[in-house]
């Protein structure tokens, strides 16, 4: 551990700075690190580092953090793909109702039409029945 102290000018106080050549601060990181992640294949598992190598290490840290990221990814698509398969299943029973209400009124304008027909064939034989009767009381008025 190297420690320096200084003053950057006379009215300031005292500065210090320490550091050391060996900082070992990424290798205590590393067996944090030290995981498996079950989505990735074996041939990508981030391999351990040779932690007397700090390029080494920060690949490694790095490695691990892709297949974090790769894993969050991994479940987000999942997610994804199960609404979507949601989102088609309601859209696929959206066309069925859809249908059946085309169906529906079309079967209701069909029967509206044939209650209309209905009730002028119904005025009409009224009206008939309402002719003979009054021919029938002429006629019995008559006799």
């Amino acid at each position: 551990m190297i420690t320096s102290t200084r003053r950057v000018s006379p009215d300031k106080s005292e500065v210090r700075i320490a550091f050391s050549l060996d900082d070992n601060s990424d290798v205590k990181d590393v067996e944090d690190l030290s995981q498996t992640f079950p989505d990735l294949e074996q041939r990508l598992q981030p391999v351990p580092p040779c932690v007397s190598l700090r390029e080494s290490v920060q690949v490694y840290k790095e490695h691990c953090r892709m297949a974090r990221e790769f894993h969050q990814v991994k479940n987000e698509i999942a997610v994804l793909e199960d609404r979507k398969r949601k989102l088609l299943a309601e859209m696929v029973e959206d066309e069925k109702v859809a249908m059946e209400i085309a169906h529906l009124e079309e079967e209701f304008r069909r029967l509206t039409e044939e209650n209309r027909t209905l009730v002028t064939v119904h005025k009409e034989r009224a009206k008939q029945l309402e002719r003979l009767c009054v021919n029938n009381r002429t006629r019995q008025d008559s006799s």
